[in-house]
Protein backbone atom coordinates (compact mmCIF):
# COMPACT_ATOMS: atom_id res chain seq x y z
CA UNK A 1 0.00 0.00 0.00
CA UNK A 2 1.06 3.58 -0.68
CA UNK A 3 -0.30 6.31 1.58
CA UNK A 4 -0.68 10.05 1.03
CA UNK A 5 -0.29 12.67 3.78
CA UNK A 6 -3.01 15.29 4.25
CA UNK A 7 -0.74 18.09 2.94
CA UNK A 8 0.11 16.01 -0.14
CA UNK A 9 -3.58 15.27 -0.77
CA UNK A 10 -4.38 18.96 -0.69
CA UNK A 11 -1.52 19.87 -3.07
CA UNK A 12 -2.31 16.98 -5.43
CA UNK A 13 -5.97 18.05 -5.64
CA UNK A 14 -4.91 21.63 -6.37
CA UNK A 15 -2.38 20.65 -9.05
CA UNK A 16 -4.66 18.11 -10.73
CA UNK A 17 -7.42 20.70 -11.02
CA UNK A 18 -4.97 23.29 -12.38
CA UNK A 19 -3.78 20.82 -15.04
CA UNK A 20 -7.29 19.76 -16.14
CA UNK A 21 -7.50 16.44 -14.30
CA UNK A 22 -10.49 15.37 -12.19
CA UNK A 23 -9.46 14.23 -8.71
CA UNK A 24 -12.46 11.90 -8.43
CA UNK A 25 -11.77 10.16 -11.79
CA UNK A 26 -8.07 10.52 -12.65
CA UNK A 27 -5.05 9.48 -10.61
CA UNK A 28 -1.48 10.07 -9.59
CA UNK A 29 1.00 7.67 -11.16
CA UNK A 30 4.11 7.01 -9.09
CA UNK A 31 7.03 4.89 -10.13
CA UNK A 32 10.71 4.15 -9.94
CA UNK A 33 13.24 4.37 -12.75
CA UNK A 34 16.98 3.83 -13.04
CA UNK A 35 19.01 6.97 -12.52
CA UNK A 36 19.80 9.65 -10.02
CA UNK A 37 22.82 9.89 -7.75
CA UNK A 38 21.79 6.88 -5.64
CA UNK A 39 20.80 4.52 -8.47
CA UNK A 40 16.98 4.77 -8.55
CA UNK A 41 14.78 7.84 -8.81
CA UNK A 42 11.11 8.52 -8.19
CA UNK A 43 8.54 9.53 -10.80
CA UNK A 44 5.25 11.31 -10.16
CA UNK A 45 2.77 12.27 -12.90
CA UNK A 46 -0.97 12.62 -13.37
CA UNK A 47 -2.69 10.08 -15.60
CA UNK A 48 -6.07 8.94 -16.94
CA UNK A 49 -5.16 5.55 -18.41
CA UNK A 50 -4.86 2.42 -16.26
CA UNK A 51 -2.57 -0.37 -17.52
CA UNK A 52 -3.02 -4.12 -17.12
CA UNK A 53 -0.05 -4.39 -14.73
CA UNK A 54 -1.04 -1.40 -12.57
CA UNK A 55 -2.04 -1.51 -8.93
CA UNK A 56 -4.39 1.19 -7.62
CA UNK A 57 -4.63 2.47 -4.06
CA UNK A 58 -7.15 5.03 -2.90
CA UNK A 59 -6.36 7.37 -0.04
CA UNK A 60 -9.55 9.41 -0.32
CA UNK A 61 -9.89 11.45 -2.43
CA UNK A 62 -6.55 10.71 -4.11
CA UNK A 63 -6.04 7.60 -6.23
CA UNK A 64 -2.46 6.35 -6.55
CA UNK A 65 -1.44 4.02 -9.37
CA UNK A 66 1.87 2.20 -9.52
CA UNK A 67 3.15 -0.35 -12.03
CA UNK A 68 3.92 -3.86 -10.79
CA UNK A 69 7.72 -3.48 -10.95
CA UNK A 70 7.81 -0.13 -9.13
CA UNK A 71 5.43 -1.41 -6.46
CA UNK A 72 8.13 -3.77 -5.17
CA UNK A 73 10.30 -0.71 -4.40
CA UNK A 74 7.48 1.48 -3.07
CA UNK A 75 5.40 -0.81 -0.82
CA UNK A 76 4.81 0.94 2.50
CA UNK A 77 5.79 4.38 1.16
CA UNK A 78 4.05 7.57 2.23
CA UNK A 79 3.89 10.45 -0.24
CA UNK A 80 4.31 13.71 1.64
CA UNK A 81 4.41 17.37 0.65
CA UNK A 82 6.63 20.03 2.16
CA UNK A 83 5.87 23.55 0.96
CA UNK A 84 6.95 26.98 2.06
CA UNK A 85 10.24 28.82 1.77
CA UNK A 86 12.50 25.84 2.47
CA UNK A 87 10.06 23.16 1.27
CA UNK A 88 11.14 20.38 -1.07
CA UNK A 89 7.78 19.76 -2.74
CA UNK A 90 6.68 16.13 -2.93
CA UNK A 91 8.73 13.73 -0.82
CA UNK A 92 8.64 9.93 -0.85
CA UNK A 93 9.03 8.58 2.69
CA UNK A 94 10.16 5.10 1.65
CA UNK A 95 10.91 2.56 4.40
CA UNK A 96 12.60 0.29 1.83
CA UNK A 97 15.33 2.80 0.93
CA UNK A 98 18.69 2.04 2.57
CA UNK A 99 20.30 5.21 1.27
CA UNK A 100 18.97 8.43 -0.24
CA UNK A 101 20.77 11.28 -1.93
CA UNK A 102 20.96 14.77 -0.49
CA UNK A 103 18.10 16.07 -2.61
CA UNK A 104 15.84 13.14 -1.64
CA UNK A 105 14.91 12.41 -5.24
CA UNK A 106 16.87 9.18 -5.61
CA UNK A 107 17.56 6.16 -3.45
CA UNK A 108 19.08 2.70 -3.31
CA UNK A 109 18.04 -0.53 -1.63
Amino acid sequence: MIKVSEQAKSKISELMTDEGFAVDQDFVRVGVKSGGCSGLSYELTFDKKLGDEDKMFEDTPVKIVVDKKSFLYLVGTTLEYSGGLNGKGFVFNNPNANRTCGCGESFSL
